[in-house]
């Protein structure tokens, strides 16, 4: 029997679109990857070489532009621009890393336990209390907590991290409860349910393996609102304090050189950028690879 002509073209047409999808979901993931190894590469050689030390001074040489003794310039106190970059790097990734940790740690069980409680009558009242409230710490945006852990603490790298991470907690909590809510309406929970396994059992076993892309998606896009986060703060005064080199505040003691030496604010705000763009492109590429829709339209 012959093969009908518009099948096979509508066939090759959907193996086409599928080689599209793959190469452009590879390009997004692998285009963030490069970005995101390049801030950890600084960060990682700045423990063992930089071109001058963090707090080598050179009056002499202060506001000077690019040259080959100073790649990216000196500041206002003649202090290498590249070696402050490769140390801000190590607090840009300290900062992301912390705060997203702190936010997988507590929003994605709290999820979990509120979308468990939904499914039973009795628990109902529970689960909702819990989004209630996941709902009421949304309000709270990360400078408003650094605000008030400056005013409780002082101001530094320490309670911005927190700040940082506390706010992120209700992304991961939503995610991680629709994530959970999915996976305990499938027919293999159910057959889990019926052979009697524990809550804590069908959680550890069934929910986070599958809710596990949805977390790691939500993570990256986390780690690029944790770097604006912590530069934004630094910027505020409310971030990492002096001598620590940092972007953030890079940028503020910049804004008066604008005019004169406005590399000053360019380097900063560049490796800002990528960072921020890198998490980002990594993170479309994540959640377009494990959502199942965008298959499922790459073979339609």
């Amino acid at each position: 029997m012959s093969e009908n002509p518009s099948t096979t073209s509508a066939g090759e047409a959907s193996a086409d679109r599928r080689r599209r999808t793959k190469l452009r979901l590879n390009s997004s993931m692998i285009i963030g990857g490069v970005l995101i190894l390049l801030i950890v590469a600084l960060a990682l050689v700045s423990f063992i070489w930089t071109p001058y030390g963090p707090s080598a001074v050179d009056p002499v040489a202060r506001l000077q532009p690019s040259s080959p003794e100073h790649l990216f310039g000196t500041d206002r106190f003649g202090r290498d621009t590249l070696t402050w970059i490769m140390y801000g790097a190590r607090i840009t990734l300290m900062v992301g890393i912390v705060a997203v940790g702190i936010a997988v740690l507590i929003g994605t069980p709290v999820g979990i336990v509120a979308a468990v409680f939904a499914q039973y009558p009795w628990g109902a009242w529970l689960g909702a209390v819990i989004m209630r409230a996941n709902d009421i710490l949304l309000a709270f945006p990360a400078l408003l907590l650094a605000i008030v852990f400056a005013a409780v603490y002082q101001p530094g790298t320490g309670p911005a991290m927190v700040a940082v991470g506390i706010a992120a907690i209700p992304g991961f909590a939503r995610v991680a409860r629709s994530g959970t809510m999915q996976v305990l309406g499938s027919e293999y929970v159910r057959a889990a349910k019926a052979s009697n396994r524990s809550v804590p059992a069908i959680a550890i076993v069934h929910v986070l393996p599958n809710i596990a892309s949805m977390v790691i998606v939500q993570a990256s896009v986390a780690f690029a609102i944790s770097v604006l986060a912590e530069a934004g703060l630094s910027f505020l005064g409310l971030g990492t304090q002096a001598p620590v080199p940092s972007w953030g505040r890079m940028l503020q003691e910049s804004q008066q050189f604008l005019s004169t030496q406005p590399g000053l604010a360019l380097w900063p705000g560049l490796f800002i950028a990528i960072a921020v763009l890198g998490f980002n492109l990594l993170g479309d590429g994540l959640r377009d690879r494990f959502d199942p829709k965008m298959e499922a339209r790459g073979n339609g």
